[in-house]
């Protein structure tokens, strides 16, 4: 028997037991092939069917085409060897053997002993043209199946049978059975497949009573044919001149209904089901429990509980996740113990397997404990608390779990009222928002303040430090950019909290032998040594330590010793990544309540939400592998409306998201009006980025692997210089003006916005670019514009923000994407110039609301700049879609890119015919 090995990659305990699967389900179809020296060989081929897509790629860690397609080959290979070795277990024999003398085999008789032998391959002497016209008989009878279907089409239509319910009225328990001589009626129907509507019994059609054209009979006859190779459970139809219908036990319907219906809708008909069949019952068990109370609604009595918290539960036996009574299980019990499969308790239809009533009944009344995590789970259908194999489990609960399980927090969480110590005014989607926060926060539940950028999530958790006061402080953890602001808006809303911040050279260690820099007077820099007590001691004596993402990895063994009361993540994307140092040492702190702020808890795959719900609340979403293969795929590859619901039904109970577009939550922001400037490249332009576009091609034409890979990336950058400008791909230092459509855009922008004493954010990702621009921009209007990248310490960076919200302060503000784009509030300007594209939808509207949000009196007009006919017209396209589907998922930068073919490639990049300026 040929075996063959799997591919480098491929799962080999999984891609064994799929194949066992598929075999033992019958999923498996005889077939033949040629390889490409000509050899005929027969084949085992698995049958396809709804999920194959996840099939495959849970047997790939390389969710690619390619992955897909190896592993499509060796599931198909494994499959072969799999029937190939049942088969010679079993001493099957395909061919029945004659005695006597026997001439050569014909074609058809080899291909059955070849199905069964250890050779798969025919034999070389078999003529070409005889193999080769079986082959195609044997494609055309695997294709039967799917052909194109007649007018007249079939479907079937499920009686149950007719019993006698009398004896249910005034009885004490409300169980009836079918019994065993009891049968259901299958009838057979005609469709008209122009008339869906128009539905007859066959019975109509042999007396040539139905309307049909003219071969509706013939048409009737194949279906009939087929659909008794598909469910061979209705191959007595054939054994009547003009069937009608069919009687089949209850074992016999269960079989037809669970393992033929989605076969014989492939093949055009139709199986309609009593309307009671989608609502029956399962038998299950149901986990009650009480968690802790709720005086009144969102303010709870005893804190101090938390996901990993255990929780007592009592087991009780449940039909579609009502309890049964005593009595009702006895009844179910005689039923089972009669072999009655299918059970109507109180007037619904039930299941009834034997085993699992056992089962059920054992546990019924039983008392367990499992984490609030795991109930949590349990309810949402990702969890079975140790029931029976199989059982459906549900799970009721009352109180603050009650709450999180209903989807309900959102509803019930009061809004606070003025909170004490608190300087300004909380508009009523932010009471609601420091309610949220409290609640959780009391209930040692992490939570994940998402509001729409710009919408106050700062003021919102400095209200929610005074209004949900514990012992010990409050660490902040934030990028270096808005470690200032978050030092002015602690002054600003909470003068009375003492306020640390933890950066710099002179930053406290845990000795104690250094200083600390206190900004609690607003951020000057005054520096205080604590008394010269120890880092823990100095921090426990704040309100608040303010400190950095790259700081906490490197300080992660002075700030793991604090016992915080409470850890925020500010900008909570940086934990996207839960491999990084900075992600890892986030988790090494521990405190009873844990923030994450965020106007992007999914900003390019779905993977960072598993990251940060990990961080916040650990293991509710279970392992990163089991999350990749009940939600990850499923949502990003197929849009999965199902697992997509499932997620935010899990998640939402954490997730508080608002945004800026709804009225409901803000109706005094002004408009933000978006436009895409479609810009020429010059003649120099284009010649430029033709002479890249023939190197780029070249160079993935001769690499491959990770050499390709990195060649096409320094590419597109290159091309992405050129539609700036040719002295940005260039890099010679020679003068701007004239030379780029781009540039030449932004000059006529910039000087209406200067000349009507407007003010303007321009964004690039690139800081050689800004480092060019800002002597360009400070000759042609006389001052030079800020200029804010990673190179800026964070004192000057201030003194920016501050200088451009002066009224008399700089009109034009130039900013790197990657360092001005999170955290800023630049509210004075009411111009946004994206200068390039990058891929990521959400990187470019976390810039776009530094202008647009809360504070901003005048409509922000955003300036998207797009070299016509060039690949940033194609990321123009690749932004607007991923858009659309942000709330589900968004792609993963430029890395898709080298994945194409050379010929995809080359579509992606040529410079498109256009006119240049």
């Amino acid at each position: 028997m040929t075996v063959m090995s799997a591919p480098p990659g491929i799962d080999v305990e999984r891609l064994a037991a799929v194949s066992r699967l598929l075999v033992d389900s019958g999923r498996v179809v005889p077939g033949m092939d040629v390889d490409a020296a000509g050899r005929a060989r027969s084949r085992w081929w698995p049958l396809p069917a709804v999920g194959d897509r996840d099939v495959l790629a849970s047997l790939v860690p390389d969710d690619t085409f390619e992955g897909h397609a190896g592993a499509a080959a060796a599931l198909a290979d494994a499959v072969d060897g799999e029937v190939r070795r049942r088969l010679a277990d079993a001493s099957v024999e395909l061919l029945a053997r004659r005695s006597g003398r026997v001439g050569r085999q014909t074609v058809p008789q080899a291909w059955l002993v070849s199905l069964i032998a250890p050779d798969p391959y025919l034999a070389a002497s078999l003529p070409p043209s005889r193999v080769a016209a079986f082959a195609a008989a044997l494609d055309r009878w695997l294709a039967s199946g799917a052909a194109s279907l007649g007018r007249a089409r079939l479907c079937l239509r499920v009686h149950e049978p007719v019993i006698d319910v009398g004896a249910e009225v005034g009885a004490a328990v409300d169980v009836t059975g079918i019994e065993a001589d009891e049968r259901w009626a299958v009838e057979i129907l005609v469709q008209d497949a122009d008339e869906p509507s128009l539905l007859l019994p066959v019975a109509d059609l042999w007396a040539g009573a139905v309307p049909f054209a003219t071969g509706a009979i013939e048409d009737v006859l194949t279906g009939l044919g087929r659909l008794t190779r598909v469910a061979p459970e209705l191959a007595s139809l054939l054994d009547e001149a003009a069937p009608t219908e069919v009687l089949l036990d209850t074992a016999t319907l269960l079989d037809l209904v669970r393992d033929r219906t989605e076969a014989l809708a492939d093949i055009g008909v139709a199986l309609l089901l009593p309307s009671w069949w989608a609502r029956r019952g399962r038998l299950g068990l149901r986990a009650r429990t009480s968690s802790t109370s709720v005086s009144t609604p969102g303010v709870v009595t005893e804190a101090g509980f938390g996901l990993d918290e255990l929780v007592a539960f009592t087991w009780e036996a449940a039909l579609g996740g009502e309890p049964l009574t005593d009595a009702e299980l006895s009844e179910l019990e005689r039923a089972a113990a009669a072999k009655q499969q299918l059970v109507r308790i109180r007037g619904e239809w039930a299941e009834v397997d034997p085993t699992e009533v056992a089962a059920i009944l054992s546990r019924a009344g039983q008392r367990g404990r499992a984490t609030a995590a795991q109930l949590l789970r349990a309810g949402l259908g990702l969890d079975t608390l140790d029931a029976p194999p199989g059982a459906r489990v549900d799970v009721v609960a009352t109180g603050w779990l009650g709450d999180l399980l209903g989807d309900a927090v959102h509803a019930t969480v009061t809004p606070v009222g003025p909170v004490p110590g608190f300087v300004g005014e909380l508009r009523p989607y932010q009471q609601r928002g420091v309610g949220w926060l409290s609640f959780l926060g009391r209930l040692g539940l992490g939570a994940c303040l998402a509001d729409d950028m710009g919408l106050g999530k700062t003021a919102q958790l400095i209200a929610t430090v005074l209004n949900d006061a514990v012992p010990g402080p409050t660490l902040v953890v934030s990028p270096v950019s808005v470690l200032g602001n978050w030092a002015r808006e602690l002054e600003r809303f909470a003068p009375s909290l003492s306020v640390m911040v933890h950066h710099g050279a002179g930053r406290l260690r845990g000795d104690g032998g250094d200083g600390e820099t206190d900004r609690g007077d607003g951020g000057d820099g005054e520096t205080d040594r604590g008394g010269g007590g120890g880092f823990v001691a100095v921090a426990g004596a704040h309100d608040v330590v303010l400190t950095t993402y790259s700081l906490v990895a490197r300080d992660v063994e002075h700030l793991a010793a604090v016992p915080w009361a409470r850890v925020v993540l500010d900008e909570a994307q940086q934990v996207k990544n839960p491999g990084t140092a900075q992600a890892k040492a986030v988790a090494q702190l521990r405190a009873p309540r844990r923030v994450a702020l965020t106007g992007t808890p999914v900003e390019n795959r779905l993977a960072e939400l598993w990251s940060l719900m990990q961080v916040l609340n650990p293991g509710l979403l279970g392992t990163m592998s089991s999350f990749r293969t009940r939600f990850a795929r499923p949502i990003e590859q197929d849009h999965d409306d199902a697992a997509t619901a499932t997620l935010k039904r899990i998640t939402g109970p954490f997730v508080l998201r608002r945004l800026k577009s709804d009225r409901s939550i803000i109706d005094d922001l002004p408009d933000k009006v978006e436009q895409t400037e479609h810009c020429p490249l010059t003649r120099e332009q284009a010649t430029l980025y033709q002479a890249v576009v023939d190197e780029l091609l070249a160079a993935a034409e001769a690499t491959d692997g990770i050499a390709r890979q990195g060649s096409i990336l320094a590419g597109i950058t290159r091309l992405k210089q050129v539609c700036n400008h040719p002295a940005h791909l260039l890099g010679d230092g020679s003068v701007l003006a004239n030379r780029s459509g781009k540039l030449n855009r932004v000059e006529e922008l910039l000087d209406e916005i200067v000349d009507a004493g407007d003010k303007a954010l321009l964004f690039t990702q690139y800081a050689e670019w800004g480092e060019r621009l800002v002597p360009h921009l400070t000759r042609r209007y006389g001052a030079p514009p800020l200029w804010l990248h990673g190179g800026v310490r964070r004192a000057r960076r201030d003194e920016m923000v501050a200088a451009f919200g002066e009224p008399g302060g700089p009109q034009l503000f130039l900013l790197s994407l990657k360092a001005g784009g999170t955290g800023l509030n630049l509210t004075a300007a009411s111009h946004v110039i994206h200068l390039d594209r990058w891929w990521n939808p959400a990187v470019e509207d976390q810039a776009t609301d530094r202008a647009y949000r809360i504070g901003q009196r005048r409509t922000v007009l955003v300036h998207k700049l797009v070299s016509t006919g060039t690949i940033e017209e194609r990321i123009d396209e690749v932004i607007t879609s991923k858009r659309a589907l942000a709330q589900r998922v968004v792609g993963t930068g430029e890395r898709w890119v080298t994945q194409l073919s050379t010929d995809e490639l080359r579509a992606v990049v040529s410079l498109r015919r256009t006119e240049t300026a």
